[in-house]
């Protein structure tokens, strides 16, 4: 087909790697018109997609190119079906954890593989200036995953970073600043006006329960006369201890003394974030360059968390001759930053700021007050003075301060990497290219802890501990690639080979005593109590080949095999092969189909392989070992540590996986809809041993188990308005999944672990609890269902209600599956639209079904509160026989068996979130080009804009597991910028 193009000028340029292609300004001139095929990555290579048989989902840098984000791993959040994230926390610099295709083992990581540039990374994701990244692409099938073999089962990412293009060079540079705040709201609690009453009503009705002979009025006097002496210790009204709560009633004359009881506030603040980013590139006909600096300094809603990074990236591909292509690239990172304490780490820590602020009761001031005049005290420098907390009840943690801790306190990471790249491609003849990539990744860290002298764990004496690891990642493959047509018919082999090699070296030092204020080396402290190293080395040797076949891009066939041998495992099971098939017919092209207007796109596949996962705890997993350490003064120690199967191995995937990919309407309707089966063999479970073995902890990690992941994924994507000025776009993803444990063996039956048990038949994320009944409407007793053991006894905690057999001892319950962690539905939706000048584009993810185990909320409805906080939902408590509610009776003799696990704590896991948006203006060229600016965009974009969950407080998508800590919560971002080019 001819077309005309008159004085008219096509800038349509398709960027893949370091590959473009440009169309070409003419003048009333006839061409032939060609179809501009894209090119997707692929592992080792890259391929047209029209001609992919795997699941694998490219976004391109456009599309979190304006979003605040510190790491590419929160531009995955919603990217792509099948992928679910855990997002990061609000700690400043962190990055999300991220499965794909469900949960891919239960022993160790079910985390997917990073690959930069054609190498596998080790490194934090937070080290890579997400502006120096092209593209990414989320690998899910083994069509896609096989060619990384043992590493692969739980997913592969690629990370294509950007590189210089032919012609003019071009300067850019951004920036941005902006606010960061708390996204999740906090629980709400009830205030010290409410408190008091109901910590009296749960010792009085407690008294009523202990001691049967006792009279209301009795009682009564016993809840009023110890409420403050002997429970809470404090009394923040100005009324007499034992006239502050008579006969239930707070004393209706009670002031508060001082009202300064917000913890939160002196630690939650608004966070500062600014990003500058600088690049340059360009290129003549044979060499291109891409440089770039950026500077990212954030500081957290939370006092003392910041993360501050410096990056300069310089990238240079050159075709030296016609028969030779050389690249390099290198990147140095400097990032350092204050840590918070880390919930998933320290969840009931003392220092735990979000355990803390949340759990504390209403009535207790961080600042020490004039026990006369009740005003808050200054030492003689004029600094506040914080209460140590000696008149607090047991659930205040007394002799503590959270504040003063914190603002006392030091915990900095300080981290340094480097990455770096290196290629050369040699064209042998037009048909074969032999090629060498060489990847050496280093990153080193040093992490400093000062526990000062004043309260806390240290004092008096103080303490410093600093932890320093170095990781160092060498990866060497050459590559054979034959590409060869014949007619219709399209050829091309790949033959692989690659070493790697991994080195992790670490040094931990603590000391106690310190000498001189003002200093946390390691030098001012005097008693050594932990001084300790150790070096670990992992090799990987591999070799792998691909083909793929297609005639005339309709029908096509691709197999691929890799042989690797890892050194985690004994040598007569340290080699392993892994393989895919996959075949796909793209119907469009048909005859019958060939002239549609209405079906521009019309492609079925399908794969089947086997992939890997050997990223065990442990780089020596077939051998015992033995802890060293354990000396008596001069007499050395060593304990036995591990014992080890030497037969244990790898597990394996095995995977297969169907799609439709659609397209209508010259591709204004796109889309897929995908089914895969995902199944887990020899999954590695610690296999309890008898206590007389003397094993360590009594188990053995084995290959003991066999589950299976699938599930649809459904991607749809419309141009619903498309013309000059205004475009209208929508877009939706979403999944499904279930998780099955389908064997189990060397004599396991079931494991048990916090609120899962593991057992054939059931998913990995299952809830095993006691079954939670409810609240008698007689006496409101907390009611289990009783085990089936106590049918037919006539105990008095068990009970009879409505028919069912119940306990009022939890120590009785019945222990039953009770829901599960895995959502029915997951997934995105978004829009983008323009107008002009003007841009807005916004993603919302969601989560239909499952459960959360909530514990944040179970310790804030104790039944016998002893200076901890409460929630309003103890608002709705029993009081009043024939009273219907979900909320036992506070009491302070039976709130053991209120409180205690159970079933009572899950809540619905459904939420939906503003997870991004971002709207631009951009100026026109006639405006903007006679100051020689070839494009100028104002900017404005949110991050964790806003979230619905079952119950405020609750952050369902913590975990993949369903369960809650206290832990840093994930900040809202605001930021407005520029991006200017010359």
């Amino acid at each position: 087909m001819k077309i005309k193009l008159s004085l008219v000028t096509t800038a349509v340029v398709f960027f893949m790697g370091a590959q473009a292609v440009d169309a070409q300004k003419v003048k009333d001139t006839l061409i032939q018109e060609e179809k501009i095929d894209e090119i997707v990555i692929v592992a080792y290579g890259s391929q047209k997609r029209e001609t992919i048989v795997g699941s694998n989902t490219q976004v391109n840098a456009k599309e979190f190119a304006d979003r605040p984000i510190t790491s590419i791993g929160q531009a995955i959040d919603g990217a792509s079906p099948g992928v679910k994230v855990s997002t990061s926390t609000g700690q400043p610099g962190s990055s999300p954890s991220i499965q794909i295709r469900g949960i891919g083992s239960y022993g160790i990581t079910t985390s997917p593989l990073y690959v930069i540039d054609g190498v596998i990374y080790n490194g934090s994701l937070s080290a890579i200036n997400t502006n120096d990244i092209a593209s990414f692409n989320i690998l899910k099938d083994a069509a896609s995953t096989s060619l990384y073999g043992s590493a692969a089962a739980n997913g592969v990412i690629l990370i294509t970073t950007k590189t210089g293009k032919k012609g003019a060079d071009a300067l850019n540079f951004s920036m941005s600043t902006g606010y960061v705040g708390r996204s999740i709201p906090e629980y709400d609690r009830v205030n010290a006006y409410q408190y008091y009453p109901l910590v009296w009503e749960a010792m009085r009705n407690g008294r009523l329960t202990s001691v049967p002979a006792s009279t209301v009025a009795d009682a009564n006097k016993y809840a009023t006369e110890r409420l403050i002496s002997d429970v809470l210790k404090n009394n923040v009204f100005d009324v007499d201890n034992k006239l502050l709560v008579v006969d239930g009633v707070l004393n209706p004359n009670a002031k508060l003394k001082y009202t300064d009881l917000d913890w939160q506030d002196p630690l939650i603040k608004t966070g500062f974030r600014q990003n500058y980013e600088l690049n340059y590139s360009g290129g003549t006909n044979k060499t291109t360059y891409f440089s770039s600096v950026s500077y990212t300094n954030e500081a957290g809603y939370l006092i003392k968390s910041d993360f501050e990074r410096f990056t300069a990236r310089l990238k240079v591909d050159s075709q030296i001759k016609n028969w030779l292509k050389v690249g390099t690239s290198i990147s140095g990172v400097s990032s350092n930053g204050n840590n918070s304490v880390d919930g998933a780490d320290n969840n009931s820590s003392y220092i735990n700021p979000y355990a803390w602020t949340r759990r504390i009761g209403p009535i207790y001031s961080p600042y020490a007050h004039d026990p006369d005049t009740f005003a808050t005290l200054y030492d003689s420098f004029g600094d506040v003075i914080y209460d140590s907390g000696s008149a607090r009840g047991a659930d205040a943690a007394a002799g503590r301060n959270v504040i003063q801790e914190t603002l006392l306190n030091k915990d900095i990471s300080k981290n340094y990497y480097i990455i770096s790249r290196a290629y050369a491609e040699v064209k042998v003849d037009p048909y074969l290219t032999l090629s060498t990539n060489v990847g050496y990744d280093i990153q080193n860290n040093r992490r400093n802890r000062y526990i000062n002298k004043v309260i806390g764990d240290a004092a008096p004496g103080g303490a410093a501990e600093i932890r320093t690891f170095t990781e160092q990642t060498l990866t060497f493959n050459q590559l054979l690639n034959y590409k060869r047509k014949f007619g219709s018919h399209n050829f091309e082999f790949l033959l692989g080979h690659e070493s790697y090699k991994f080195i992790y070296e670490y040094m931990l030092g603590y000391k106690q005593g310190q000498v001189v204020d003002g200093n946390d080396e390691l030098i001012n402290f005097v008693t050594p109590t932990t001084l300790t190293s150790q070096t670990d080395n992992y090799r990987k040797e591999s070799v792998f080949s691909r083909l793929n076949y297609d005639y005339k891009s309709k029908y096509i066939l691709s197999g691929s095999y890799r042989a690797d041998g890892s050194s985690r495992f004994a040598k007569d099971v340290r080699w392993d092969y892994f393989w895919s098939v996959g075949a796909g017919w793209r119907i469009k092209g048909e005859d019958f189909l060939n002239d549609s207007n209405t079906i521009s796109e019309l492609k079925l596949r399908g794969s089947y392989g086997e992939v890997g996962n050997d990223r065990t705890n442990s780089y020596y997993m077939y051998k015992s070992t033995y802890a060293l350490g354990y000396n008596n003064a001069q007499e050395p120690g060593i304990l036995y540590d591990f014992k080890a199967d030497p037969k244990v191995s790898w597990e394996t995937n095995k995977q297969s996986d169907v799609a439709i990919d659609f397209g209508f309407f010259n591709n204004r309707i796109t889309g897929t809809v995908e089914y895969y089966n995902r199944i887990t063999n020899d999954l590695l479970f610690k296999v309890p041993q008898p206590v007389s073995a003397g094993i360590p902890d009594s188990e053995i990690t084995q290959n003991v188990g066999t589950m299976y992941n699938r599930g649809f994924e459904i991607g749809i994507n419309a141009d619903v308005i498309k013309n000059e000025n205004f475009t209208w776009n929508l877009n939706a993803n979403a999944s499904t999944l279930k998780n099955q444990v389908t064997q189990l063996s060397k004599g396991i039956t079931e494991l048990i672990e916090g609120t899962k048990k593991v057992s054939v038949g059931h998913s990995v994320y299952d809830y095993w609890l006691r079954q939670w009944y409810g609240v008698d409407p007689t006496d409101g007793s907390p009611l289990y269902l009783a085990a089936d053991s106590y049918i037919g006894t006539t105990a008095v905690d068990i009970r009879t209600v409505n028919g069912t057999l119940v306990t009022t001892n939890h120590n009785k319950a019945k222990y039953d599956y009770s829901g599960t962690a895995i959502p029915d539905l997951f997934g995105s939706f978004g829009t983008s639209i323009t107008y002009k000048e003007w841009s807005l584009s916004t993603m919302f993810t969601y989560q239909v079904g499952g459960m959360t185990y909530d514990s944040n909320y179970q310790t804030l409805m104790s039944n016998y509160p002893q200076g901890g906080a409460l929630s309003t939902d103890i608002l709705n408590r029993w009081t009043t026989p024939g009273q219907i509610t979900d909320v036992p009776a506070l009491n302070s003799a039976t709130y053991t068996s209120s409180g205690a696990a159970s079933s009572r704590w899950l809540i619905k896991s459904d939420f939906i979130t503003f997870r991004q948006a971002t709207l631009g203006y951009s100026f026109k060229q006639s405006v903007i080009s006679q100051y020689g600016i070839t494009a100028l965009r104002l900017l404005m974009s949110g991050e964790n804009i806003w979230s619905k969950t079952a119950r405020k407080g609750l952050e369902p998508v913590q975990s993949f597991n369903g369960t809650t800590t206290n832990r840093y919560t994930p900040a809202r971002i605001i930021t407005i910028g520029f991006n200017i080019s010359f």
